[in-house]
């Protein structure tokens, strides 16, 4: 069987980084191919407050630069976009935040074998859940539930441990010239761009499969 590995910038807070996600995993779905995924840290608010005041709605607003009426409605159709693949969104109960320490505890789990399952939750858990990423007791308890011991996540959280790493994926992404997210790059020589719908995420597989060559 072939095998694919793909490098996938995203951020925890970035909706269509969740939609592409499952677009993506559709295309895998129904290939044959063995897909090997390394989630890769981008961060859209770097500059987000830990534990940022207002709604969604009213942060949405301000960085879009229209009124948070105008700020839900594109929280609705985001949302609208999200319910056709399977994915409930609600903007109501998010909390916004930065999400260094949840890029971290990616890497961490990644360390541990279990970097698939954490991003899938903490993407379900920042847009469905209401759960706080920005929190290490937040955090801690959301590791345990994909099995990462707590002690060790607590540790890791308040050591500061994984920021090289997360620093590291940054500059990868700069030098590759990302400048928004998702961004998948396929055995380091095929990139899409964007929440694609999965008959292209098809399409990049297959020719990451069968093409030597591809620029």
């Amino acid at each position: 069987m072939t095998t694919v590995h793909v490098d996938i910038w995203s951020d925890i807070a970035c909706p269509f980084c969740y939609i592409g996600k499952r677009n993506f995993e559709s295309a895998v779905a129904a290939s044959d191919l063995d897909v090997e995924v390394t989630y890769r840290s981008f961060q859209l608010s770097p500059d987000m407050p830990d534990d940022a005041a207002g709604s969604h709605a009213e942060m949405l607003a301000a960085k879009m630069g229209v009124g948070v009426e105008e700020a839900r409605g594109m929280e609705a159709r985001t949302a609208g976009l999200a319910e056709q693949v399977g994915l409930d969104f609600d903007y109501d109960a998010v909390h916004p935040a930065n999400t260094l320490a949840a890029h971290r505890l990616l890497h961490l789990a990644k360390a541990h074998g279990r970097q698939g399952e954490m991003k899938e939750r903490l993407m379900a858990a920042y847009f469905a859940d209401g759960r706080h990423v920005g929190r290490t007791e937040e955090l801690v308890e959301i590791a345990g539930e994909v099995g990462l011991d707590p002690d060790v996540v607590r540790e890791a959280l308040d050591s500061g441990a994984y920021a090289d790493d997360v620093a590291q994926d940054v500059a990868r992404a700069a030098a590759y010239g990302i400048r928004g997210v998702p961004f998948f790059v396929l055995d380091a020589r095929l990139a899409v761009s964007g929440a694609q719908p999965p008959e292209v995420f098809a399409q990049a597989l297959a020719q990451a499969a069968g093409e030597e060559d591809a620029a």
